[in-house]
């Protein structure tokens, strides 16, 4: 089958024959039928031709010795040696056979010339050889002066012209031909004949009938082809370039390790290594981190200092090499002076000061055993695996009470180092566990920073704001908390980039947190709760007389001489000025009335200023707090309620109106579900206690009752205000007041009972703020009265209710409500 020749690059070149060198032939009726492998001939182009089937010989032996005519047609699949009929295509070329050139091996070289397009219309025999009846296809020639014709044989030559420059195999003379040629029908088949493409390409351009055609279809065909080519250009000499600059690094490099071999100086490369070498030996690792870092040393000691991979592996080997494996700090276990540490930095807090005391005391002992039964091996390994097992604590309260400090005060009386790591708003697990060292700018995670920082493996680490921690697609960093605050797991914590394990048993985590809604059930679980209330009056006026008095004074270049608090002013400043569980604001005031004595002693008044009740208005305006509840509860439908929010205890006045209408309800205030809900029960026990409450019990028919809990920005949910809501309610539609020194608190029934909730300590010290004498709670909280202070208790009156009519009776002026039947037959 023929084949295009692979004989000199001169001889594969195709030639075209000038129009009116020579008159074509007619073209007979039948043709003998060549089929091409691979190649398409078009008219007027001269080619090459190699003949190696017996088939296709035998049909070449015949032609030439008659009118040398033959139709050359392409093989739909170049694979096959002999296609028959329908496995090829029906449009080719008539050629004219010019010399043929028999070889030894017995294949032989043909130098055909296309003559003309031809169509197969019928086959006529298949044997020796394929012979069918043709019909010629004349090419569509543009007429004479055609301007989109001229364009495109432009474009077609300036882009073959670049292809040429690009392709090294294509002579210059090809350009020149194609430059000098005017018909644009010989200009397609000269530059499709000379140039690279697919078969069905080649073949398309054959089959089109317009020339104009052809030079569209030939243009996009070139401008991919060069497309491809100038991008191959461009990689070639970027690789070009890329592998100079490294030999010429590298021929630089050996001519400076040369000059330095020269100098007598050291190779700094190796030195580093060595240096790498020496601390990890002295690093104190566990076996599997030494292996790791041997290893990666050895990859470091193959590597040129210019690599990339080298400053990774740098940088991985100084993190290994910098992270306290072995070092630890001793603890102080002196009891007396842990006391003494924690009473100097904190007032009251006793249960948190007993929490530490007893960790020391438990330490302190377990140590003196181990001394007495040293030679006891499974007793001494008990007591040091148990050493191993950290404690977590989470205290839990409002915003300034002193959570973080007490973390400072508790690695002071122990002796260790203290950090701080804040996790508000992360949301990304790599911040705890770190990023694997296949990103580029990897870190280990703030865990294992926190540790290198602090310098030892046992430290105080606090975990601030826990409460606050979020999760978005990047993961959840409280999951990755879990084995971090798992005492069962955290002895070998492996850190994303590290790798390896690393022993966090040892650390005391002390985490805070404002409320533990958000907490995860698993996290909170791993830690051991103590809850941080809000301070009493009593407690703030101590705490600012011993901390933050001297603290301002300090901290604003005054002496202990130039002012002074009398507890009265201090009493004035926390019930005006501030209104909070903690002391911030406190200190907040304090510091500017110091600012302003600090300013009249800088002009040069030398006094001494005794800061009384009747100046705090001077230094800091006019109050900007006071005692509501009675303002608010002068008319019916006005109820004290209690919360607890992320920022301690407060109360709530819950208002209830009512106006012409029927039946309808309206709960404003930004409410959740459970509170509207609360008040749906309060309205629906409230109608059902009609006859009781001294109402008509059809009173709901002819009005609309509107009940609305300030402020309405602020969103609130759960039950506990039940008692509130229906007390507004009995007020509004009975008409008498609620007492202005009564709050309360808890879940309501149907049936009128009183359900116990939680958050009793805050919201009692909240009513103590807002100068309510009497609070309502649920008889089954009574417990809760346990863990308030004692000047609390003594100034307050608690009223312990099982169901309601037992709450409008002590919140409700003038009158008593009678049990219901219900009750009676309970």
């Amino acid at each position: 089958m023929p084949t295009v020749g692979m004989g000199d690059p001169d001889k594969q070149v195709a030639t075209s024959e000038k129009n009116g060198s020579s008159p074509s032939p007619a073209t007979p009726e039948e043709l003998p039928i060549l089929p091409l492998r691979g190649v398409v001939v078009y008219p007027l182009m001269v080619l090459p031709l190699t003949v190696g089937q017996p088939r296709s010989v035998r049909l070449v032996d015949d032609v030439v010795v008659g009118d040398r005519l033959v139709g050359l047609v392409a093989s739909k699949d170049p694979e096959i040696d002999e296609p028959a009929p329908d496995e090829v295509y029906q449009v080719g070329t008539m050629a004219l056979i010019h010399r043929l050139i028999k070889s030894p091996d017995g294949t032989m070289r043909i130098i055909v010339q296309g003559v003309e397009r031809i169509h197969l219309d019928e086959w006529v025999t298949d044997g020796p050889y394929l012979k069918a009846k043709v019909s010629e296809i004349p090419d569509g020639l543009p007429e004479e002066g055609n301007v989109e014709a001229e364009a495109l044989m432009r474009n077609v030559v300036d882009l073959f012209g670049r292809l040429v420059a690009l392709v090294p195999h294509l002579p210059d003379e090809l350009m020149m031909a194609a430059a000098g040629t005017d018909d644009p029908r010989q200009l397609v088949y000269l530059i499709a004949t000379s140039m690279r493409m697919d078969l069905q390409d080649a073949q398309e351009i054959l089959e089109l009938n317009q020339v104009v055609d052809k030079l569209r279809r030939l243009t996009n065909i070139l401008t991919r082809e060069l497309e491809v080519l100038e991008l191959g250009k461009k990689i070639q000499s970027e690789a070009q370039s890329e592998m100079e600059k490294m030999q010429r690094e590298y021929f630089l490099r050996e001519q400076l390790k040369a000059i330095q071999r020269e100098l007598g100086e050291g190779d700094e490369q190796q030195m580093e290594i060595d240096e790498l070498r020496t601390k990890i030996a002295e690093a104190g690792m566990p076996e599997e981190a030494e292996k790791e870092a041997l290893r990666e040393l050895s990859r470091l000691e193959k590597l040129p200092a210019a690599a990339a991979e080298y400053g990774v592996i740098r940088t991985y080997l100084d993190w290994l090499t910098a992270l306290p494996w072995a070092v630890t700090t001793e603890d102080v276990l002196d009891i007396a002076h842990a006391r003494q540490v924690l009473d100097e930095d904190h007032f009251d807090l006793d249960k948190i000061k007993e929490r530490i005391l007893e960790y020391l005391s438990v330490r302190k002992l377990r140590l003196e055993r181990v001394a007495e039964r040293e030679q006891d091996e499974v007793y001494v390994q008990d007591v040091i695996r148990r050493e191993r097992e950290g404690v977590i604590l989470c205290f839990v309260g409002p915003p300034g009470v002193g959570k973080t400090s007490l973390g400072q005060s508790i690695a002071r009386a122990l002796g260790r180092k203290f950090i701080r790591m804040s996790l508000g708003g992360v949301r990304d697990e790599a911040e705890i566990r770190g990023h694997r060292r296949t990103y580029i700018g990897a870190m280990p995670g703030r865990i294992i920073q926190t540790i290198r920082r602090g310098g030892a493996k046992n430290p105080v680490i606090m975990l601030d704001e826990v409460d606050k921690i979020g999760a978005d697609w990047r993961g959840d960093p409280s999951s990755a908390l879990l084995e971090v605050l798992d005492p069962e797991q955290n002895r070998e914590f492996r850190d994303h980039y590290l790798d390896v394990p690393f022993d966090l048993s040892q650390v005391m985590f002390i985490t805070t947190a404002n409320i533990l809604d958000t907490i995860p059930g698993p996290l909170r679980d791993r830690m051991e709760i103590l809850y941080l209330s809000g301070y009493t009056e009593e407690e703030k006026v101590n705490i600012a007389k011993g901390y933050l008095v001297p603290r301002q004074i300090r901290e604003n270049g005054l002496r202990a001489s130039e002012i002074s608090f009398s507890d009265e002013a201090l009493r004035t400043i926390i019930r005006d000025y501030t209104r909070e569980a903690g002391v911030r604001s406190l200190e907040r005031q304090i510091g500017a009335v110091c600012r302003k004595v600090a300013t009249s002693v800088a002009e040069g008044d030398s006094e001494t200023v005794a800061v009384e009740p009747d100046q705090v208005s001077e230094y800091l305006g006019k109050p900007t707090y006071f005692f509501e509840a009675a303002e608010r509860c002068d008319l019916p439908g006005v109820a004290t309620g209690l919360s607890v929010t992320a920022v301690g205890g407060d109360i709530l006045f819950i208002e209830a109106t009512k106006m012409p209408g029927q039946k309808g309800l309206t709960i404003t205030g930004q409410l959740g579900d459970v509170m509207k809900e609360s008040a749906q029960a309060a309205l629906s026990y409230v109608r059902s206690q009609a006859d009781n409450l001294g109402f008509d019990e059809d009173f709901f028919n002819v009005i609309d009752i509107h009940i609305h809990v300030p402020a309405g920005a602020v969103p609130k949910d759960g039950p506990s205000a039940g008692v509130a809501i229906a007390t507004a309610l009995a007020s509004l539609l009975s008409g008498r007041l609620v007492r202005a020194d009564v709050g309360m608190t808890g879940e309501i029934t149907l049936r009128g009972q009183v359900l116990p909730v939680g958050g009793i300590k805050e919201k009692v010290l909240a009513a103590h703020r807002a100068g309510l004498r009497t609070v309502v709670i649920p008889k089954r909280n009574e417990k809760d009265l346990d863990d308030l202070p004692h000047d609390v208790r003594d100034e307050m009156e608690f009223a312990l209710v099982d169901r309601v009519e037992e709450v409008l009776n002590i919140a409700l002026r003038n009158g008593h409500v009678s049990n219901s039947p219900e009750s009676d037959a309970e």
